[in-house]
């Protein structure tokens, strides 16, 4: 068996870089520090504010009603298909998102309801609505 002539020697720790970071990071956060106090100390007094509302409610929808004998009325008037475009054109010069409930009879042709979509996009009306009613639940009425 040989015999050990050379004592081992210790593993050493160098240490150097991992104290370069430490004083790196030390000065980086006292520097940062110093930004913050800076801040602080400068005089102003913000302005304040009651909670936040809007200076006046948005209008309701416009409401369309389009019967089943093909009788279009707006805001309770009959008009014709000229006359909607002309008042939905006037309406939304007064508030740009103005919205439009389109409600149309069941038994009403569906191309007047139409014609009545069309005529509220020639117009503008980006918000559109057309109201349905849902049916009520019956067993026997699909086979």
């Amino acid at each position: 068996m040989p015999s050990r002539q050379s004592l081992e020697e210790m593993p050493a720790l160098n240490l150097t870089s991992m104290i370069d970071v430490l004083l790196l990071l030390i000065i980086f956060f006292t520097v940062g520090a110093k930004f913050v106090e800076a801040e602080r100390q400068i005089e102003l007094k913000l302005p304040q504010v009651k909670a936040a509302q809007a200076l006046s409610a948005a209008p309701e929808k416009k409401i369309i009603n389009v019967y089943a004998d093909g009788q279009i009325t707006f805001e309770h008037k009959p008009v014709t298909l000229e006359e909607l475009g002309e008042r939905l054109e006037k309406a939304r010069s007064q508030y740009r998102g103005l919205g439009v409930l389109v409600r149309g009879d069941g038994s009403a042709p569906f191309q007047r309801v139409a014609d009545v979509l069309a005529a509220c996009k020639q117009s503008g009306i980006a918000d559109l609505a057309v109201s349905v009613e849902m049916a009520a639940k019956n067993t026997d009425a699909v086979r």
